[in-house]
């Protein structure tokens, strides 16, 4: 009953934070493109590329939804289940609270390329004061933690995929110190990409 309940509420978190970004995706669209990198930045405003990718995804999650052939214990299942939860919805959080906090700024990227608005801001508070990607930071934990929570071959697959977050970061960085210049350096010097860091308290 626990995990049915841990499932339908990830699903439910997973469906409104698609939903908002989407929403941002459709606005992004409609704002003047400024600075671009890479070959495949024009992608970003077309129409076929956004009913491609959906269509991938859908079919992706739908096929892949089985559950995986393992043979584990109630007491190994509710290990699985706690801990994926603790990765996932604090993990999905992070990444909506990185929507949020981005507002008209957000738009969507991918390896091969990446763009900003003619009057594109640099963001630097909220999760964004603490590291610089809280979107992809938030969508890895999301996506181990749905591993150990839904257990499905779509899970694995999102899984492994979490870790080219790691290639968008790089693609967006190099537009972005073309767009801000020192100002990015000096951000991306007091700020961590991913992981936070343990600042120790200085007592004089």
């Amino acid at each position: 009953m626990i995990e049915k309940i841990v499932q339908w509420a990830g699903g439910l978190l997973a469906l409104t934070v698609l939903g908002i970004i989407l929403f941002g995706v459709w606005r992004g669209t409609r704002h003047q493109a400024g600075r671009e990198v890479g070959l495949g930045a024009s992608w970003l405003r077309s129409r076929q590329f956004y009913l491609v990718t959906s269509l991938m995804f859908i079919g992706i999650a739908h096929l892949g939804w089985t559950p995986l052939p393992w043979n584990i214990s109630l007491a190994g299942r509710r290990w699985m289940l706690a801990i994926g939860s603790l990765l996932y919805f604090p993990g999905m959080l992070i990444l909506l609270w990185g929507r949020l906090t981005l507002g008209r700024n957000y738009f969507v990227s991918t390896g091969f390329g990446a763009q900003l608005f003619k009057d594109h801001q640099l963001i630097t508070s909220g999760p964004y004061a603490i590291v610089r990607h809280p979107m992809y930071a938030g969508l890895i934990l999301a996506a181990l933690g749905g591993l150990l929570i839904y257990a499905t071959w779509t899970t694995v697959y999102f899984a492994c995929f979490a870790p080219f977050m790691l290639v968008r970061a790089r693609r967006e960085e190099q537009v972005l110190v073309k767009e801000f210049g020192e100002q990015w350096v000096e951000y991306s010097q007091r700020v961590p990409a991913f992981i936070p860091r343990v600042r120790k308290e200085r007592h004089d």
